[in-house]
């Protein structure tokens, strides 16, 4: 048999044309998992009818199917019905596959009059069928222009002028998908690789060339011709040649082009020129120097995004989410830098597939491993050690990525100018692993797994410890060119405990712990060029224990106690669809509906209404069983974007988001140590809401070598849970009657500019933001500050940070961070009384005073190896100076009675200059 044929034409004129056999001839044949090429000689091998064709043209997909008294034609047209193969009868039983190209066995009767007016200018009319395509061989410059490909299967009786064109955008080397490429065309249409690298763009039938340009990698030129929709999957080489410094990187034009307001990407890989404490890269602290997102102070975990407070942000890390992102009392992030390929932070219009928090959503994906080859990263500083390997386990299709980190970190305590941390402990570590397989052209599946333990002890008789551990699998399934989903599935788990071993007589052990998992189905559904469809559905469970204590030993006088635990189940469903309106207006329309129900065992007590909670007032107990829905929230979700083009260079956006957050932390100190409780809404305590408005400016200048914005917002909340003055907390099975729930107002603008080429690189960013809480009630207990709004603390007006990096030479940079910071609010005592013979304090309003202001300047030098090509690992030192001006900035002010009198104190975490020194390695 044949694998390939002479040309067509030459055939067609030889022996003439008949599809009498072909259309007549019938025969059965059963496919029991044969592929393509396997059941056409089968069909060979019992009809007597030859084949012709390329191999390559033919995927291994096995067929099950029963073809009964079936003629030929029709078995054909069945199996190649998801191929681009069209075939057509020659002669006595020879049948020819034509890949794309439709061939006629008859000439139209106005062949020959087209003949004389048809050029390439012609190819995207709806003459599609009788138009000889020529391609033009001329070479773009500075392109690798690649072997002209066809897409499609044309059809006869299409009408179609605009086809669908789709696929991923690929690293030729790992095999990773490439996100925010642009891809372009000799026809002015260009789109952006989304974060999985998928693409879809919209061509004429006929010839078309289309680009590709991302930084870091090559420029690529791919003639296509178009008979019908189709994928073409793109692998692109990395680019050798030598690149400024991009430290914050989210395509230009995202900025410009996109609906989403308030969104920035961090890269993982650009992260090294900023100098960071104690040498180890962090993309969490990079985020605090953009506008709009800071946190309490130095040292603490959490963020505070656009007023919110720190358990209003989702983090996710490949769709699990992470409790807890820090190490070291905050110092150090959770994610190991070598495994992060980049994290998209959403602050303003939060998209409809997000859900469960009121302020932000820190979307982190780990890299895709190297299928081709063992390759990895490993360093070594001050108080870590870093190893990342990737191991092909299927060539180009199958990779494993497994990484680990550790510190050795016990000096620090003992070099802080603190006595009573001399003699302390404390360490981490992290672990992750990473499988990716990609099964065919259409599926693919990944999985995650992460751990991570800190362990500290600050005094003498007690051991802090927290432990993260994340699960999730996904797969991912392309229906067709237009219509791809995937399915994920994720757990987290979160454990903190507190181990005192004091006295005997009251030693203890408490912990708390929170689960979740969740199984979510999102569909992306490409209409056209006007419409892209984002849909799915969601489910999650969380079980709480909120708290257990026990004593250590038999001496112990502790007593067991377990708060009940909670559960509750978060479903939602979203929509959402990006419509083009027009060239300059686009508009981002998404409605997400969730909904909450709290599950038993449980028991709630009923409080007489207008009345304070207090045993006074309780009514009575319900009790409720495993598996009871014993109250249900639902809410609909408005998330609406708009983007306006005032100039190419130039766009105006504006958003409306509106959120619910059923969970939430429950804590009434600011201290590093992470002791937050949490808490599911249930029929005491409601969900929290938020509406969230944002507009703003972007523009570029000077070819995009600058780029610049401005975005205001005002952001309302309700319900948002907060404690009564004196409020005890912890193990409080009544803790509805020591919290309030109130009002937030948050409103703030924020400035960006950034310097994105050039031997000097970097950004400004600049925000005016005030933060405002509102505990009103008609009963004194149960308000604060006279009801009157009061600042949050971690309301800091005024936020600055400069970042820059400076290319001296190739391998030599240097690069600062300076940060300025408004002092955040507390509260001072503003008298004193005598009550048995000890002097007490009396307190201002809640927050009414603050700290002083916060500012620090950071230094760092990165020096790498040769640029040879050929070299077994390419290496780097980073040398930085975090603190340089050796500022003592204060964390906190706190004020205790000692021996009858009043003392203010003021805590602090670094108050001199850090240095450290890392070895970088990369192979």
């Amino acid at each position: 048999m044949f694998r390939c044929c002479t040309n067509l034409f030459a055939i067609l004129f030889f022996y003439g044309v008949s599809y009498a056999q072909i259309k007549t001839t019938t025969f059965s044949i059963e496919a029991q998992g044969e592929t393509k090429e396997q059941l056409l000689n089968k069909i060979e091998a019992s009809t007597g009818f030859k084949f012709y064709y390329l191999a390559e043209w033919l995927d291994n997909t096995p067929i099950y199917k029963s073809y009964g008294n079936s003629t030929i034609q029709s078995v054909l047209e069945d199996v190649l019905a998801d191929t681009n193969l069209h075939f057509i009868e020659y002669g006595n039983g020879n049948v020819y596959l034509t890949q794309g190209r439709l061939i006629h066995d008859y000439l139209p009767d106005d062949f020959f009059p087209a003949i004389k007016e048809v050029t390439t200018e012609s190819s995207d009319t709806n003459e599609a069928s009788s138009i000889s395509v020529v391609l033009d061989n001329q070479k773009a410059p500075e392109r690798r222009r690649r072997k002209t490909v066809r897409i499609g299967k044309q059809n006869a009786g299409a009408t179609n002028s605009e086809f669908t064109i789709s696929g991923y955008v690929k690293n030729e080397l790992s095999g990773s998908p490439l996100p925010n490429v642009v891809v372009s065309t000799d026809k002015n249409k260009n789109t952006l690789t989304n974060n999985q690298g998928y693409y879809s763009l919209e061509l004429p039938y006929g010839q078309n060339i289309i680009f590709t340009d991302a930084l870091g990698l090559e420029r690529m030129e791919q003639p296509v011709v178009v008979y019908s929709d189709g994928v073409l999957d793109i692998t692109l080489k990395e680019s050798v040649e030598q690149l400024d410094e991009v430290i914050i990187s989210a395509n230009s034009r995202q900025v410009i082009d996109g609906t989403t307001t308030g969104k920035n990407t961090i890269e993982s890989e650009e992260s090294k020129t900023i100098p960071v404490v104690l040498g180890e890269r962090d993309l969490l602290k990079i985020a605090t120097t953009l506008p709009g997102i800071t946190t309490a102070g130095e040292g603490s975990a959490g963020f505070n995004v656009r007023g919110g407070k720190t358990d209003q942000n989702l983090i996710l890390l490949d769709n699990s989410v992470l409790y807890n992102s820090s190490h070291f009392f905050g110092i150090f992030q959770a994610l190991n830098p070598y495994t992060v390929k980049s994290i998209d932070i959403y602050k303003g219009n939060i998209p409809a597939e997000f859900g469960g928090r009121l302020s932000s959503v820190f979307n982190i994906n780990t890299i895709d491993s190297n299928t081709e080859k063992i390759s990895g990263e490993a360093s070594i500083g001050p108080v870590t050690g870093n190893l990342k390997l990737e191991i092909p386990i299927v060539k180009e299709k199958a990779a494993l990525m497994v990484a680990g980190r550790g510190t050795y970190s016990d000096w620090i305590l003992g070099a802080l100018d603190n006595e009573d941390l001399q003699g302390r402990s404390a360490f981490f570590y992290d672990l992750i692993a990473k499988y990716q397989h990609e099964l065919n052209s259409k599926n693919n599946v990944e999985a995650m797994a992460y751990y991570s333990k800190d362990a500290f002890s600050i005094t003498q008789d007690s051991l802090y410890a927290y432990e993260n551990k994340l699960v999730s699998m996904q797969w991912n399934h392309k229906l067709n060119e237009k219509h791809q989903g995937s399915l994920k599935l994720s757990r987290s788990d979160y454990f903190f405990e507190i181990d005192y071993d004091g006295r005997p007589q009251i030693d203890f052990n408490y912990n708390f712990n929170i689960k979740e998992t969740q199984l979510k189905l999102k569909m992306r559904y490409a209409a056209n060029t006007n419409h892209s469809f984002t849909y799915g559905i969601s489910s999650k469970l969380y079980e709480l224990s909120p708290g257990t204590i026990d004593g250590k030993s038999e001496l112990s006088q502790v007593e067991e106690f377990s708060l009940s635990e909670e559960k509750g189940l978060e479903s939602a469903i979203f929509i959402a669809d990006n419509i083009k309106v027009s060239e300059k207006l686009q508009l981002d329309l998404g409605l997400r509906y969730s909904i909450f129900n709290a599950i038993g065992p449980s028991e709630q007590r009923i409080y007489a209404e207008n009345q304070p909670r207090n045993e006074t007032s309780l009514l009575e107990t319900q009790s409720f069983d495993s598996g009871d829905l014993f109250k249900t929230y639902s809410f609909p979700e408005v998330r609406v974007g708009a983007r306006y083009y005032i100039k190419p260079d130039f766009s105006a956006k504006a958003s409306y988001s509106s959120s619910t957050q059923y969970i939430h932390s429950l804590s009434n100190n600011t201290t590093v140590s992470p002791i937050d409780t949490w808490k599911l809404s249930d029929i005491n305590i409601e969900p929290q809401r938020a509406s969230l408005f944002s507009a703003g400016l972007y523009k570029f200048f000077g070819d995009n070598t600058y780029e610049t914005s401005i975005e205001g917002f005002y952001k309302t909340q309700n319900n948002i849970l907060d404690f009564k003055v004196g409020a005890q907390l912890l193990l409080n099975e009544v803790i509805e009657q020591e919290t309030l729930q109130g009002k937030g107002k948050s409103y703030g603008v924020e400035f960006l500019l950034k310097k994105n080429r050039g031997a000097l690189t970097g950004w400004l960013g600049y925000t005016y933001s005030r933060s405002f809480f509102q505990l009103r009630s008609d009963f004194p207990e149960e308000q604060v500050s006279n009801g009157e709004f009061f600042p949050a603390n971690f309301d800091k007006p005024h936020d600055i940070s400069l970042v820059s990096n400076y290319n001296i030479t190739k391998r030599l940079s240097f690069s600062t961070n300076f940060t300025y910071q408004t002092g955040r609010p507390v509260t001072f005592p503003t008298g004193t009384f005598f009550f048995n013979g000890e002097q007490q304090v009396l307190y201002s309003q809640r927050n009414k005073f603050r700290i002083p202001d916060y500012y620090r300047l950071d230094i760092g030098f990165n020096l790498e190896g040769n640029h040879k090509k050929k070299k077994l690992a390419h290496s780097f030192w980073s040398f930085s100076i975090y603190n340089v001006l050796g500022r003592n900035n204060p964390y906190s002010v706190f004020f205790v009675t000692q021996d009858g009198e009043v003392k203010a104190f003021q805590s602090s975490v670094f108050n001199i200059p850090v240095p450290s020194l890392t070895y970088n390695l990369k192979f």
